[in-house]
């Protein structure tokens, strides 16, 4: 075999094995989304988020949290959060809000966007995340899983942590339309078809119980959607009178059949536009 023949068999398998992944400047950014092919953080300039106090009718939730990240961002014992419930009701957005709320605080928290594709490299991440001088959330939003799936596996690293146990200065915050992470008709066709029903779905199930916090999120009443609202067009400084207000977002709440924080903020999007208002 040739010289020039090995060089670029060489050259091959370099390609094919890249260079070990090396940890980003952390100081460098507040937050960062984790890309594998190859293994890589990329910082995130401007998170996309609202302010804490525009988050309206999850009170509970959004209060529990937030006292529990700001005991993590201490280095006192926190829990893994799973915020499961009705769409359109502020998960996504009372996470990246409450890091926010903390990093004002003078807590230098780290935010780190995980995608449920990308959780069985969550090992490498955590290798690379552990023994940093920073505390990190990793966040993995819209988590669910199928009967066929096998990347709830790989979630058990980060709640469990393996032998090494999970790193002190990583918490994770998942959010799902569902509370055990998996449809309710799976869970019941396993159990219908299992040999032993009471085990046949518990490893899948039992995932949900290893998150310490289980923060539920509901529909919304017509009041905390129309204060939801209120409260957008304060702060961005809208003016509409109460009584058209409600005459308007009522309809707009009709005409898409249901009525959220999502479905609040689309309305005051469509509004501010009609006002000339720029929204920020």
């Amino acid at each position: 075999m040739s010289d020039d023949t090995l060089t670029r068999i060489a050259e091959a398998l370099e390609r094919m094995s890249p260079a070990p992944f090396s940890a980003p400047d952390f100081a460098s950014a507040e937050a960062f989304i984790w890309h594998t092919a190859p293994d890589r953080l990329e910082p995130v300039t401007q998170v996309a988020r609202v302010d804490l106090d525009l988050l309206v009718g999850i009170n509970r939730s959004r209060d529990t949290l937030l006292t529990n990240t700001t005991q993590f961002a201490r280095g006192l014992p926190a829990n893994n959060a799973l915020l499961w419930g009705a769409r359109g009701m502020g998960k996504s957005s009372v996470v990246k809000a409450v890091h926010a709320a903390v990093r004002a605080e003078g807590h230098d928290l780290k935010l780190i966007e995980l995608q449920r594709e990308d959780l069985p490299s969550v090992g490498r991440l955590l290798n690379l995340l552990r023994g940093t001088p920073y505390q990190f959330v990793l966040f993995c939003d819209d988590l669910s899983f199928s009967h066929d799936d096998e990347h709830y596996k790989s979630l058990k690293a980060v709640l469990d942590g393996g032998i090494e146990g999970r790193p002190a200065n990583v918490v994770l915050y998942a959010t799902s339309n569902r509370r055990h992470l998996m449809p309710r008709d799976m869970i019941e066709n396993e159990r219908s078809t299992a040999i032993n029903p009471a085990e046949a779905v518990e490893e899948k199930v039992s995932l949900s119980d290893r998150f310490g916090l289980w923060l539920g999120f509901h529909p919304c009443s017509q009041d905390d959607y129309l204060a939801m609202i209120r409260g957008y067009c304060d702060a961005h400084g809208v003016e509409i009178a109460d009584d058209e207000l409600r005459a308007e977002a009522i309809e707009w709440q009709a005409t898409r059949g249901s009525r959220s924080g999502r479905v609040a903020w689309q309305f005051f999007m469509d509004l501010a536009g009609r006002k000339g208002v720029t929204v920020k």
